[in-house]
């Protein structure tokens, strides 16, 4: 259950947020910063590439590489597919995972590697391996990491990642952040956004990814602790996810990614269920949930069971997710997803951004479900 008295208790809320999650979330402008600067001391702003690549491949742990690789998908579209290497094992764990090269890869595509571990054998592994296929290595992992060595070794390009500030004393009581923490996903994604504009794969010049830092500054501003609930978009969404399966659909070509990381989110650090699909085609795949009426609770054949300790079912709640601002014109199915919400008396909850070029509206949508994420596992204690 969400404590909402919590949400407007700013002092008490960031003493409950063990992994410093909203602290994350708050300086998600200050690490794209620091990635552009790290990018640069690399070489990544000089490189002169002789071409497109023919494939771009990433490999990388967890729900951070995930959306980095989705992200990337969308982003450069049609100018070159962008393929993630899913890692195998026995375990989740950096020691237990391998990944492999499909067999086709060679001298005429490009291999970035993304991870905020770098301890990883099997992505040093894999970095070998590229190499003797003539392949170009890309990783952005710790400074000084395992990889990092192995990738140079391998004549690749290493660039740090960006790093938050080591908290004083025991603040976060040794408790380690989970991969979709905030702030993670663009300390890795921004340095590849930086190569792949050098390759003209996408267009995100030194100037606009600024303005994609003063934009995640903006939402942090917005959705801070100290945002009383009725004024503070995330903390609004929060509430009104917390009894709820929120039902996400996306609209727009870089919404999909962003609804699919919402609910990975949603899952990881709060613990709490989520489903997303893209429009149109979310309706019908939904439809059947919607008059379905609240999903999760005690077995109904049951009639002698304690209701006391029922958990409160959820009810479904769609999220109405679009890359661009609610007075854009164009081709849309938000009208019918609007109306077969209130046609199964579903309520229905609208994120969209303000004006701006593409990658300004994706960070503000980024941030927004990340508070809001953030809110809902610090408020409901969803990770220990």
């Amino acid at each position: 259950m969400l404590d909402e008295s919590l949400l407007d208790a700013p002092d008490d809320l960031v003493r409950a947020d063990r992994h410093e999650l909203l602290r994350g979330a708050a300086e998600a402008g200050a690490r794209v910063r620091t990635a552009i600067r790290h990018a640069t001391e690399a070489g990544v702003t000089e490189l002169k590439p002789d071409g497109r690549p023919r494939a771009v491949l990433l490999a990388g742990p967890g729900t951070a590489a995930t959306g980095v690789a989705d992200l990337l998908d969308a982003l450069v579209g049609t100018g070159s597919p962008v393929v993630r290497l899913a890692p195998t094992g026995v375990a989740p764990a950096a020691g237990a995972l391998r990944w492999a090269l499909p067999g086709w890869v060679g001298s005429v595509d490009l291999l970035l590697i993304a991870t905020p571990d770098g301890s990883e054998p099997g992505l040093s592994l894999l970095a070998e391996q590229a190499y003797r296929r003539g392949c170009t290595v890309v990783a952005v992992a710790p400074a000084r990491s395992p990889l990092t060595e192995s990738v140079r070794g391998a004549h690749g390009l290493a660039v740090p990642m960006a790093l938050p500030p080591q908290p004083a004393g025991d603040a976060a009581d040794g408790a380690e952040a989970p991969a979709a923490a905030p702030g993670t996903l663009w300390a890795l994604l921004t340095p590849l956004l930086v190569l792949l504009d050098r390759t003209g794969l996408l267009a995100a010049p030194t100037e606009t990814l600024q303005k994609v830092a003063d934009r995640l500054d903006a939402v942090a501003e917005r959705c801070g602790p100290a945002v009383a609930t009725y004024s503070n978009p995330a903390k609004t969404l929060a509430a009104e996810l917390s009894e709820a399966l929120p039902l996400i659909w996306a609209e727009g070509p870089t919404a999909g990614p962003v609804g699919r990381r919402f609910a990975a989110t949603l899952a990881e650090l709060a613990g709490h269920p989520a489903l997303a699909a893209e429009l149109p085609e979310a309706l019908p795949a939904h439809a059947a949930l919607l008059g379905q009426g609240p999903a999760g609770g005690a077995d109904g054949d049951d009639f002698f069971r304690d209701r006391v300790e029922d958990a409160a079912p959820l009810r479904p709640r769609a999220v109405l997710l679009r890359d661009r601002p609610a007075d854009a014109g164009g081709l849309t199915a938000a009208p019918a997803a609007r109306e077969l919400a209130q046609s199964h008396d579903v309520a229905l909850s609208e994120l969209h951004p303000d004006d701006g070029d593409d990658l300004e509206r994706l960070a503000e949508l980024i941030a927004l479900t990340d508070f809001t994420a953030v809110y809902l596992a610090v408020a409901s204690g969803g990770r220990p």
